[in-house]
């Protein structure tokens, strides 16, 4: 029986949504073409992972532990997954397309003389091989594209899929992994992350994403309310960015963060096409700003055009409104 591997992508103890994602995209893969569905998980401590990725419906759960995964350190990952296919054989491998995976996936495709797939918005897979869509030019055109053989590599944008639980009781399975910590060349002294934001952009459920607009502490302050009552992520625009009054970290779009949340909200954005290649996976997108004719309002599927300055308050006193009823 021919195989599908998943990595699951674990941070803070925590399963990243877009890797259950991708999971459940492969799962409904596996049923149509009797095929079987499996995860890796790489962690100091794997085991850990098991009862949060089980209701995700794997047919098997394999595990690898070790303490250099507490890091993204790319020589020892490279190794453990380069292990994990020689020993599952998978036909493709999977994973949600981040940060962590662009720095795999060519590499783990040079590897194995095998073709990568990156960043791709819809895959479906027979048994040739792999064929989707992808996006280009930052997302104005999709890229149909198609790899043959085995295995393939594939990374897949977040939101492309939504995360479904399914019933079955999976295997589990320790892979040994030994490392000589001679060979690592690298090390990783310290992550710098945001401190104005709480939550992972990647993984929030509802985006607050602050434009040009927003151009004082009085427009910062309304947009870290809003965030407050929808327990939301906060981000920005490029510009604002640039202009030193959000963190890099928090840009959204082409060159910075890919987002995919339930709720997005746009405060003040104009709707550039860069800003929108990085939110166009939204579910539900609001446009707030004050120019009618803003591009932003062409992909929004709810818009208020008004100065924030004044539509903010008496939207946020609403939210809590209905909250609290």
């Amino acid at each position: 029986m021919s195989t599908l591997l998943t990595y699951i992508a674990v941070h803070d103890g925590k399963i990243k949504r877009s890797s259950l994602e991708v999971l459940s995209r492969c799962n409904e893969l596996a049923a149509e073409l009797g095929w079987e569905s499996v995860a890796l998980v790489l962690q100091p401590d794997a085991t850990k992972a098991i009862e949060g990725l089980k209701p995700y419906g794997p047919a098997k759960i394999y595990t690898m532990s070790h303490p250099h995964f507490h890091q993204h350190l790319t020589t020892p990952l490279l190794r453990a997954i380069g292990h994990a296919v020689k020993e599952i054989q998978p036909r493709v491998v999977a994973f949600a397309s981040t940060e962590g995976s662009k720095d795999l996936l060519g590499a783990l495709s040079a590897a194995h003389g095998s073709a990568a797939l990156p960043d791709m918005s819809e895959f479906s897979i027979d048994t040739e091989g792999v064929s989707g869509k992808r996006p280009v030019m930052a997302a104005k055109i999709l890229s149909s594209v198609r790899a043959d053989g085995s295995p393939v590599f594939v990374s897949v944008r977040s939101g492309s899929y939504n995360p479904e639980e399914r019933e079955g009781e999976a295997a589990v399975q320790e892979l040994s992994f030994s490392f000589n910590d001679a060979d690592l060349r690298t090390t990783l002294r310290e992550i710098v992350t945001a401190t104005s934001d709480k939550i992972d952009l990647s993984e929030a459920e509802t985006v607050i994403a602050a434009g040009r607009g927003v151009k004082d502490e009085e427009g910062r302050a309304l947009i870290r309310e809003l965030a407050d009552v929808l327990q939301a992520g906060v981000g920005a625009s490029r510009a604002l960015t640039e202009a030193g009054i959000y963190d890099p970290s928090l840009q959204i779009g082409q060159t910075g963060k890919v987002v995919s949340p339930q709720l997005y909200i746009g405060v003040g954005i104009s709707g550039a096409i860069q800003h929108v290649a990085g939110m166009s996976n939204s579910k539900v997108i609001v446009a707030i700003n004050k120019d009618p004719d803003a591009p932003i309002f062409e992909i929004a599927d709810y818009g208020i055009v008004g100065d924030l300055y004044k539509v903010l308050p008496p939207f946020i006193d609403e939210i809590r409104r209905i909250k609290s009823a």
